[in-house]
């Protein structure tokens, strides 16, 4: 166990970028001492940078009180490895190395901009532009001159991917996103044994478009009514997610 904490921890409290323009979303920068070094041809300030995606918690979670929650990397580790679960009728017609790729990439902007929920009040174009621009940061500045560019070109390219959600392998990693967070819900309402009621966050099931994740959330969701049975209490379902009956066999 480390005994110090090392200069680029985070250290500081990050300012809320919520109320941020999209030209102030590296603002952040000015909290970390030392600076990260820009422009070299070594990778170590991106490596260090990485570590505020272990330290920075998933925003959506702490509305409910749950202050030591998963971090943004959390989040992302456990979905690469559903990607690594596709059945042979996804892993047939994708690049599921890509797709794992993606996966661990997809969120890394939130190092730099935090993870921005939907009831922040922030126009979807901003929150792309802020996550953008902080993704260009990465590239060229910390990355740019490291191995001639062409790991930060490749990183670039499939955060635009995922971000744009056109191609197949991006389409299915959003419903692998979908998917880790309906896990994370039921895990969370398990552990408080029916005393916390995510069920607003259920309704994502309803955007899953592939047939192998929808089927795997329907067993999640299930399992979610048969434990919420066994508490004695009916929950919310957002939107019409509860499931009318039991899914068949995976």
């Amino acid at each position: 166990m480390r005994t110090e904490q090392h200069p680029y921890a985070n250290t500081f409290p990050l300012p809320d970028l919520r109320s941020c323009t999209p030209t102030d979303t590296l603002i952040v920068l000015d909290t970390i001492t030392p600076r990260y070094e820009e422009h070299t041809s070594s990778p170590i300030s991106f490596f260090h940078l990485l570590e505020r995606l272990k330290t920075t918690k998933r925003a959506g979670w702490q509305r409910f009180g749950i202050e030591h929650g998963e971090s943004i990397s959390d989040h992302m580790y456990r979905m690469s490895i559903l990607t690594m679960m596709a059945p042979t009728s996804i892993s047939s017609k994708l690049d599921v190395v890509k797709c794992t790729r993606m996966a661990l990439i997809h969120d890394m902007a939130e190092a730099l901009v935090g993870d921005i929920t939907p009831v922040d009040g922030v126009a979807k174009d901003d929150k792309s532009k802020r996550e953008a621009d902080t993704m260009d940061y990465i590239c060229n500045n910390l990355l740019g001159k490291f191995n001639g560019g062409l790991n930060a070109k490749e990183v670039r390219q499939l955060w635009q991917e995922y971000e744009d959600s056109e191609t197949e392998e991006s389409k299915f990693v959003h419903d692998i996103d979908k998917m880790e967070l309906l896990l994370q819900m039921v895990e969370y309402e398990r552990e408080n044994k029916g005393d916390l009621d995510l069920g607003e966050f259920a309704w994502v099931s309803l955007g899953i478009k592939s047939e192998e994740v929808k089927a795997w959330s329907e067993r999640v969701l299930w399992d979610r009514r048969e434990m919420w049975e066994s508490f004695g209490k009916e929950p919310s379902w957002g939107n019409g997610a509860k499931p009318k009956s039991k899914p068949a066999p995976l």
